[in-house]
């Protein structure tokens, strides 16, 4: 799979999945491909949704910091030797299953992982590229 290092806040210099913000009038799909292109360079077609989640962050006085409401799907790249680190992925990096652990990942990753595993129904020693 193909993990990003985020560049900048929230969680600047931890491993998650591609993606951001969805622009006014875009479907979230259409905003996957074009994050997906932003960030790694990539063209991707969108699979299945495999999760969704919050995250709330309130500053140290009890008001909203942010608030985002992650979608993550499964994606395919057409051609997985053209990525490279772009828009606020400080670096990327192509990950087999039982690499991740090795990696500081966003709250939450694991758990998507996971079910993104079970959804594909790999062998637990196959990498995915």
């Amino acid at each position: 799979m193909l993990l990003i290092r985020r560049g900048k806040e929230p969680s600047a210099g931890l491993w998650t999945l591609p993606g951001g913000r969805v622009e006014p009038g875009e479907t979230v799909r259409a905003a996957l491909v074009r994050e997906a292109r932003e960030e790694t360079g990539l063209t991707v077609a969108p699979g299945p949704l495999v999760e969704i989640f919050e995250i709330i962050q309130r500053e140290p006085k009890g008001g909203l910091q942010y608030h985002f409401v992650i979608l993550d799907f499964l994606a395919h790249a057409a051609a997985a030797a053209e990525a490279q680190a772009g828009s606020d992925a400080a670096a990327l990096a192509w990950v087999a299953w039982d690499e991740v652990g090795a990696y500081a990942t966003t709250a939450g990753l694991q758990g998507v992982l996971a079910k993104a595993r079970t959804l594909i129904q790999l062998p637990k020693q196959s990498p995915l590229s």
